[in-house]
């Protein structure tokens, strides 16, 4: 299916009201299935009609923004999709985050009310001390014992009649989604509410192939551009069932849900995936209901897919997406998986691979920068002209990535072009990681890279240079960075080192400490 083959969206477009008329005949389906219960379709589309009442009952209009800081259960897709029927702004946030990245979001996108599970209400309220924000309301999802002030979210839904939402545009803001980025401060991306039609389309179901008769469950949350996709919009758009999980996608928090739900579709991330396969509680074939998997946020090794498809005879469709496109745009494909590459475009995207002069390489098996033009790129970063301009570049859109193509038209992940790195499908900066460690009194320098492991992923790996005198050690400087950056960002392996390798001019010669590492790693073959 081709973008040109695909029918646009009309010009006055609601995502939300779009799927309540798609579903309108499933009344009495399932369509969520969290911790708490199952929620069918007539009571998901009265729900999300009640919630945009809500917001609208609190004064917000059209383009006001409120914070989405939730785990995900069926009050967090209400809560999204509430927010879009009425015109206003959700900003779906990362629930792993620190209180000081909290109060930068809080302060960025100006908004006005948040929603947020009660299991996450003391880190928010960290982020709001004595930091300048517009936060008037304050809805808490799932909670013990409400601040002065606060609504209780189900009560809050609950009081309010259905709504009729808001006539919004195709193009006109819905969304934002946070996109890291190798320095400076998290980027607020912004999505229309045609974007989520667009992957749905094209990628949901003109690449995996959803059914109505499909259950699906995503390891991956939905504040990810990834996991919003695989966990609502693609199988609400074709009457699916969705099964969500409010705790850390441990293997033994995800056997659970495959097992006990018997989901036909699975989504995950490479780390995942390698964690399950040596995980010794591992289900059979017989105990799942799998037929189909997906694999997005870091490269696929061949070896795991290659264990997971014999173990339980379906494919993982590995692929590559971005907060920027909003899911996938190059992917393997059902019944075509080559493992060790990303496979082809998805129908509907164009994709490009150019050289550093910005001249679009044409032959094979050369690396270059990869360039995804397509209908559900973001509007803009919020507030950021100058990387808006370098990554929004016309139709096109300049991914940060580097790929290979071979002869068959395949593409083979090569990298990142800005030192960035994917760690358990999240992005980790190794800047923000190295201005940690020199916080430490007995650190001097520190650099960071990533550092492949046996199953062929991704790990951050520092090398640290002491100060002359002091001591510290691996676990130490490791409980230090956890102390004050998301947890995941810590350092799993630290070399100590008598100094770093530089420039004429001081700077850290990354190249070379990755070359050592690619030395090491040989070595104890």
């Amino acid at each position: 299916m081709s973008q040109n083959e695909t029918t646009a969206p009309p010009q006055r477009f609601n995502f939300a009201r779009h799927l309540m008329a798609v579903n309108a005949r499933r009344a009495d389906k399932a369509a969520l299935i969290d911790d708490a219960g199952t929620l069918s379709y007539g009571q998901l589309s009265d729900q999300v009609r009640r919630c945009s009442a809500a917001l609208a009952a609190l004064g917000l209009r059209r383009e006001d923004r409120v914070l989405l800081l939730m785990h995900d259960s069926s009050d967090w897709v209400v809560s999204f999709l509430g927010a879009l029927h009425a015109g206003v702004v959700p900003v779906c946030v990362n629930t792993l985050l620190t209180a000081k990245d909290y109060a930068y979001m809080l302060a960025d996108s100006r908004a006005q009310a948040v929603l947020v599970s009660g299991a996450l209400l003391p880190t928010l309220q960290s982020a709001m001390e004595g930091q300048p924000n517009e936060v008037q309301h304050l809805i808490v999802s799932r909670g013990q014992g409400l601040p002065a002030g606060a609504h209780d979210w189900a009560a809050w839904v609950g009081a309010q009649a259905p709504g009729e939402g808001a006539d919004t545009h195709a193009d006109e803001p819905a969304f934002w989604l946070y996109s890291s980025g190798s320095t400076g401060a998290p980027k607020g991306t912004v999505h229309t509410q045609a974007n989520l039609y667009w992957t749905a389309e094209l990628y949901g179901k003109g690449v995996l192939g959803l059914r109505e008769s499909d259950t699906v469950f995503s390891a991956a949350k939905l504040f990810f551009a990834y996991g919003l996709g695989n966990g609502l919009s693609f199988p609400l758009s074709v009457g699916a069932s969705v099964v969500l999980m409010a705790e850390r996608p441990t293997p033994q928090a995800v056997f659970k849900r495959l097992v006990e739900h018997q989901p036909t579709v699975f989504y995950g991330a490479p780390t995942g995936y390698g964690g399950m396969l040596a995980s010794p509680d591992l289900p059979t074939r017989e105990q799942v209901a799998l037929r189909l998997c997906s694999s997005a946020g870091e490269a696929l090794p061949r070896d795991i897919g290659e264990r997971w498809t014999a173990r339980f005879g379906c494919e993982i469709i590995d692929g590559i997406g971005s907060t920027e496109m909003l899911h996938i745009f190059l992917s393997n494909r059902p019944g075509d998986v080559r493992y060790g590459t990303t496979g082809r475009a998805v129908p509907g995207y164009e994709v490009q691979l150019r050289d550093e002069d910005g001249s679009v390489i044409t032959g094979h098996d050369q690396i270059g920068d990869l360039y995804i033009q397509g209908p559900s790129a973001a509007l803009m970063y919020w507030n950021n002209r100058a990387k808006s301009r370098d990554t929004f570049q016309g139709a096109w859109t300049k991914s940060g990535d580097k790929y290979s193509r071979d002869a068959d038209g395949y593409y083979t992940y090569a990298g990142r072009n800005d030192d960035m790195l994917k760690v358990s499908g999240i992005y980790v900066s190794p800047f923000e990681v190295e201005a940690t460690l020199v916080q430490h009194p007995a650190v001097l320098e520190a650099a960071v890279i990533g550092k492949v492991d046996e199953d062929g992923l991704t790990k951050t790996k520092a090398f640290v240079v002491l100060r002359p005198g002091q001591t510290a050690s691996e676990a130490e400087l490791q409980a230090f960075v956890k102390e004050r950056l998301a947890p995941y960002k810590y350092p799993r392996f630290i070399d100590f080192m008598s100094e770093l390798p530089k420039t004429a001019t001081g700077k850290i010669q990354r190249f070379k400490l990755r070359d050592l590492e690619s030395s090491l790693l040989s070595s104890d073959r």
